[in-house]
């Protein structure tokens, strides 16, 4: 099955395969530290790449139209998603790398305002980092109606108790933010039970207890970690959306999301088509 896209795509595809041939691929190997290195901190080549595709505007591209002068449909997005792909540190040069990419458009279709101000604009100039607590060690999460981090309304906060693991991005010295969902109330109806909450980095209670690894490797110096929040106090103007809206929000972030992150993986041309046409043709939340 084929699929077209639009001159404007291919404009922008066209950019960024002059930009990864000129600047990414000879940096490769700088893009990933030297041994004996402190592995835990950010190669300053990425940083410097950032800013120059931000400065050529190849940024943001994940973005969806309504919101950005790039605008971009999913099947434009499609092929660029493959490009980047290439290297692995090069979606984060775009400002395209998960979970903030993710996280991005929780906070720009569900945040308020003052949500969006304290902690989307940062995330869209790509001056801080952010992670995403679902997964969780001690339930079949997998089925995430199974979550049980206790988020509990106490006066004029929230406290979050609970355990998460796959946290990805929470080793990043970069990250300021969690997105954390969680049982608000569980005696409501199966899939009104959950919330999502903005919980700061640096509050009270939150651990980073390790580091896991995928087939020996941790992906420094992202990762992929095992949080605690051990009775984590935030504002109740944290809560995203509002009480038992976990759900419907994890469907309008994960859905799409699942797309472009599975196509940075470097499907065939063939592969790519059909997955592509596939949802546009059965769209989740879109």
């Amino acid at each position: 099955m084929n699929f077209s896209v639009s001159e404007h795509a291919r404009q922008i595809h066209q950019q960024v395969s002059q930009f990864m041939d000129e600047f990414v691929y000879p940096a490769e190997e700088a893009l990933h530290q030297p041994p004996g290195s402190d592995r835990w901190s950010v190669p300053p080549v990425l940083e410097e790449l950032k800013q120059r595709a931000k400065s050529l505007g190849l940024w943001n591209l994940f973005l969806p139209p309504a919101s950005s002068d790039t605008g971009l449909s999913n099947v434009d997005y499609a092929p660029i998603c493959e490009t980047m792909g290439r290297v692995f540190t090069a979606p984060e040069i775009f400002n395209c790398s998960a979970p903030d990419t993710g996280n991005m458009e929780v906070l720009l279709h569900y945040g308020s305002e003052a949500q969006k101000e304290q902690w989307l604009t940062p995330l869209l100039n790509g001056d801080i980092r952010s992670a995403f607590a679902m997964t969780e060690p001690d339930v079949a999460s997998s089925d995430a109606t199974n979550i049980c981090t206790r988020i509990e309304r106490r006066g004029e906060h929230y406290i979050v108790d609970g355990r998460k693991w796959w946290t990805s991005g929470a080793a990043d010295p970069r990250c300021e933010v969690f997105i954390v969902m969680g049982q608000t109330d569980p005696g409501a109806s199966k899939y009104s039970q959950h919330s999502m909450i903005i919980v700061p980095r640096d509050t009270s209670g939150v651990q980073v207890v390790r580091n896991l690894t995928v087939f020996g490797f941790d992906d420094a110096p992202h990762g992929h970690s095992e949080v605690v929040f051990d009775k984590v106090k935030v504002p109740a103007e944290n809560i995203l959306l509002g009480e038992g809206r976990g759900f419907e929000i994890a469907q309008g972030r994960l859905g799409p999301g699942r797309i472009p992150h599975f196509i940075l993986q470097r499907f065939s041309p063939n592969q790519l088509s059909a997955l592509v046409a596939h949802r546009c043709l059965n769209p989740v939340n879109s």
